[in-house]
């Protein structure tokens, strides 16, 4: 087995380079997706300045179990995905502060998003989890070190998501709250497992603050 399975995997690009942005996102895909598609959706939030960094998984799945099995089962494809996400934070870095990047995820890549950001607590440009939540089985704990103070974060799912428990998606916003986010839920009635223009409204939004705002 390999033991880093999403090394050297490629990374599609959008938006301006990354020397000349003034704000930076990662698109994490979900299960059985394409980070092509991503980008598709980083299109329709028209924003100019920003760089669009959205990494392949190997074989297309970050993971290869639910996100709410022991962590273990998911090794080494899940400890591979972070560090994956951290080769890509620090070449951003050099470029982009993070409090310009926006870590975004939809399904298994909204658990790995807010999986990365909370083990690696610190003020990030935003989180934002579409359809996913903290991964690990019921019971795992949550006592991340560090500070996500300042740092915009957004949980959106359905009531009644097949993939992603409620529950889970409340543990994950409390969890954030406690470690100082600026959190938004919005939990839509019936929505299934897909992303909605408000969803898309709401990363807009943030995005535009995260160009607007000055240099710290």
């Amino acid at each position: 087995m390999n033991a880093d399975p999403h090394s050297g995997q490629p990374i599609e690009r959008a938006g301006s380079k990354l020397e000349d942005a003034s704000a930076a996102m990662v698109l994490i895909h979900g299960r059985g997706a394409r980070a092509t598609g991503m980008l598709d959706l980083a299109s329709q939030l028209e924003c100019d300045g920003v760089a669009y960094l959205a990494p392949q998984a190997a074989r297309a799945t970050w993971y290869p179990q639910s996100f709410l099995s022991p962590i273990e089962a998911n090794q080494p494809y899940l400890d591979s995905a972070l560090a994956l996400l951290d080769e890509i934070l620090t070449q951003i870095s050099e470029h982009v502060p993070l409090e310009r990047t926006i870590l975004l995820g939809f399904s298994q890549g909204g658990c790995l998003a807010s999986e990365y950001a909370a083990r690696n607590a610190r003020r990030y440009g935003g989180v934002v989890a579409l359809s996913g939540g903290l991964i690990g089985p019921e019971g795992t704990p949550r006592d991340y070190d560090g500070s996500l103070e300042g740092t915009p974060a957004f949980f959106g799912c359905s009531d009644r998501d097949p993939h992603i428990p409620l529950e889970r998606v409340k543990e994950s916003v409390e969890t954030y709250e406690g470690l100082k986010a600026d959190v938004t839920e919005r939990i839509y009635e019936g929505m299934g497992h897909t992303v909605i223009p408000d969803e898309i409204e709401v990363v807009r939004e943030l995005v535009t603050s995260v160009t607007t705002t000055d240099s710290e």
